[in-house]
């Protein structure tokens, strides 16, 4: 589940709003050990997220770094390419 948590600092653009709150979520999940919460624990559950979101919205804009912003599309090549090594051309090219 926590492998989908990407870095989510020192991006250009910034993360968005969904972004943190979907890694928040991933977060929350593995913690709790549910992809979905039972009705009995879904208000602590989505409290939880909701916690963990606004921390990490504090954090991303308390962070301070001398290095320059990562740029999304040359990340997302380097991790495709990194899949292609791992997995092969099919998976890179999302057909896996």
């Amino acid at each position: 589940m926590c492998r989908n948590i990407r870095v989510l600092h020192n991006f250009e653009p910034p993360a968005t709003d969904d972004e943190i709150e979907a890694a928040a979520v991933q977060y929350v999940r593995k913690v709790s050990g549910a992809t979905r919460p039972s009705a009995a624990n879904e208000e602590a559950f989505n409290e939880a997220v909701r916690a963990v979101t606004a921390a990490t919205q504090t954090l991303l804009g308390d962070l301070v770094t001398k290095a320059p912003p990562r740029d999304r599309a040359v990340e997302a090549a380097k991790a495709k390419a990194r899949a292609a090594e791992r997995y092969g051309d099919r998976a890179a090219a999302g057909r896996g």
